[in-house]
């Protein structure tokens, strides 16, 4: 068996434990943490995914993130893959959850911020190319074509709320 999941109802409730690749193939909900990260200048982090990534490969997306493994909270799942996929260790601060439609699948998405003021050291095997952007620079890169789809809908429901502690 691969990646271990909950599967969850439309309230968010487990419903049973799963691999991950067939809740995709089956479009069971499962539980997805992402983080948005920010510089001390608050500028956006925006990174480009491997073009050999099983999913959306070669994509940009403006947040991080996964599966929540079996148990874990969406905190700690954002913490994790802030480690796992930027070398960061910080605890990022929960913004908003919602069901996400998915352009593979449906899960529960639940996304965290965290102001990032160390270097950060990118895993060459999740992340092939970053930059700091501005808002406005954000702002015009999200429409495009080669932004993961997913990663639009989160930034439209983000962008009201604004990062919690901007300059």
């Amino acid at each position: 068996m691969g990646e271990l999941v909950e599967r969850v109802d439309e309230h968010d409730q487990v419903l049973g434990i799963v691999d991950r690749d067939e809740a995709i193939r089956q479009g069971w909900m499962h539980r997805i943490a992402t983080i948005v990260c920010r510089n001390a200048d608050g500028r956006f982090l925006v990174h480009r995914r491997q073009d050999d990534d099983s999913r959306f490969p070669g994509q940009y997306n403006w947040m991080l993130g996964g599966a929540a493994d079996v148990g874990e909270s969406y905190e700690a799942a954002a913490a994790r893959e802030l480690s796992e996929e930027l070398g960061v260790d910080a605890t990022p601060r929960f913004v908003l959850k919602f069901l996400c439609a998915g352009a593979i699948s449906p899960y529960w998405l639940g996304l965290h911020e965290v102001v990032i003021t160390a270097p950060i050291r990118p895993n060459p095997q999740e992340v092939a190319w970053h930059a700091w952007v501005t808002k406005s620079e954000l702002e015009s890169l999200v429409p495009q074509q080669k932004f993961v789809p997913d990663a639009r809908e989160a930034f439209h429901r983000y962008r009201p709320l604004g990062p919690a502690d901007a300059p």
